[in-house]
C-alpha cells in the first residue's frame, strides 16, 4: 500500500469503473486525488497490478475529520479484508491528527454499510448516520438518496489498536 502517483489516475479510474455500484469520476477528477489528495488516499497493489484505491480529503472547516470519498477494490480481491487494512493504513498515516471519519453511503450498498460499521467497532468508535444528499432535493430522482455517515470520536491509539 501506497500514497498514490499522478501517473496513477488513469489506473485508478480504470479500476473506479469496474468496481460496480461506484459512480465513475473523469479521469481528471482521478488525477486529482492521486495528486492534490494523494496524502488522503492509498492505492494498493499486488504483482504491479493496481487492486485498491480509496480517496478522501480532510474537510476544510474540519481538519480533524477525514471524508473517505470511494472506496474501490478490485473484484479479485474483494472478501480478503483489503478495503479495511488500506482504511486503517490510511487513519495511521494521520498520526493522530484525524479523529472523525465521515462517508456517504446509499442505503442500499450493504458492503460498504459492513465495512465502516465493521471498522467503527475497530475503532471503538460511535457511529451515526444522517441524511447528507437526498434524492429527490439533491439528486432530482436520478441517484439514490446518500448518507452522511459519521464515526468517532476515536485516537490514534484506537487506530493502532485496530490494525
Amino acid at each position: 500500500m501506497r500514497k498514490p502517483n499522478p501517473e496513477d489516475g488513469s489506473v485508478v479510474n480504470n479500476l473506479v469503473e469496474n468496481c460496480k455500484p461506484l459512480d465513475t469520476n473523469s479521469m481528471y477528477c482521478n488525477n486529482l486525488q492521486c495528486s492534490h489528495f494523494r496524502d488522503t488516499a492509498v492505492l494498493a497493489e499486488e504483482q504491479g497490478e493496481t487492486i485498491g484505491f480509496i480517496s478522501g480529503y480532510l474537510l476544510p472547516e474540519q481538519p480533524d475529520t477525514l471524508f473517505v470519498w470511494q472506496v474501490a477494490v478490485s473484484p479479485k480481491a474483494r472478501g480478503l479484508g483489503l478495503a479495511s487494512k488500506m482504511l486503517l493504513e490510511l487513519l495511521s498515516r494521520q498520526q493522530g491528527a484525524v479523529r472523525h471519519l465521515h462517508t456517504s453511503i446509499t442505503p442500499g450498498n450493504e458492503a460498504s454499510w459492513n465495512l465502516f460499521k465493521r471498522l467503527a467497532r475497530k475503532l471503538d468508535a460511535p457511529l451515526n448516520e444522517r441524511v447528507m444528499f437526498d434524492k429527490e432535493q439533491h439528486f432530482a430522482g436520478q441517484h439514490e438518496t446518500e448518507m452522511l455517515v459519521h464515526i468517532g470520536p476515536f485516537s490514534s491509539a484506537d487506530v493502532s489498536a485496530a490494525q
